[in-house]
């Protein structure tokens, strides 16, 4: 049976370079409390960061020359991290969710889809709007027609169409957002 080797997973590269990786002979220091100490050969600025036992970290390195900081380097780059993750969590993630309607649906449900509807697109998502037939309907393809233009008009009194309705075969469907200056911009403007 041929023996197995198993090799160490590769070494993690830094973002930053860090001590002995600095190769620029002159850099502009900047110490742990974040105050300049200003153009200094790379020498004296590692000597100054072993002292202080810290790393000495390559902030700005187009700079000329470039910028380097004393300061922990594990501590740095957790900060770095927990500010992406802090960032990521504010982003606004938009989600499509999907309305259906048929055209034998009374006037009190599409009271009742409507109303879904404006909630959904005031949580800031979008909504799909779905018109289908359904088995003998498909006999009369007019009603889909029929029903898409009674929905479009009521939807763009409170909404604005992203993407016209598009028809296969005996689905039309459409793309709607919320109605660009609704409540912020009479907010701002008041």
């Amino acid at each position: 049976m041929p023996s197995m080797r198993f090799s160490p997973p590769p070494k993690k590269k830094n973002p930053h370079r860090i001590n002995e990786e600095i190769r620029h002979p002159e850099i502009r220091l900047i110490d742990e409390e974040k105050k300049q100490v200003g153009i200094v050969p790379l020498a004296k600025a590692m000597e100054i960061a072993q002292q202080k036992e810290l790393d000495l970290v390559e902030i700005s390195p187009e700079a000329k020359p470039p910028v380097c900081r004393i300061l922990d380097y594990g501590k740095f780059l957790y900060s770095l991290q927990k500010k992406a993750h802090e960032a990521q969590k504010h982003q606004r993630k938009t989600l499509v969710k999907e309305i259906k309607f048929t055209p034998s649906i009374g006037e009190h449900d599409i009271a009742v889809k409507l109303k879904k509807i404006k909630e959904i697109l005031e949580e800031g998502n979008k909504v799909k709007v779905t018109v289908w037939l359904r088995g003998r309907q498909k006999r009369k393809p007019e009603m889909l027609e029929v029903m898409v233009n009674k929905i479009t008009d009521i939807l763009k009194e409170f909404s604005e169409i992203e993407s016209p309705p598009k028809r296969e075969g005996f689905i039309s469907y459409m793309l709607i957002g919320a109605k660009k200056g609704g409540k912020d911009a009479k907010a701002k403007n008041a």
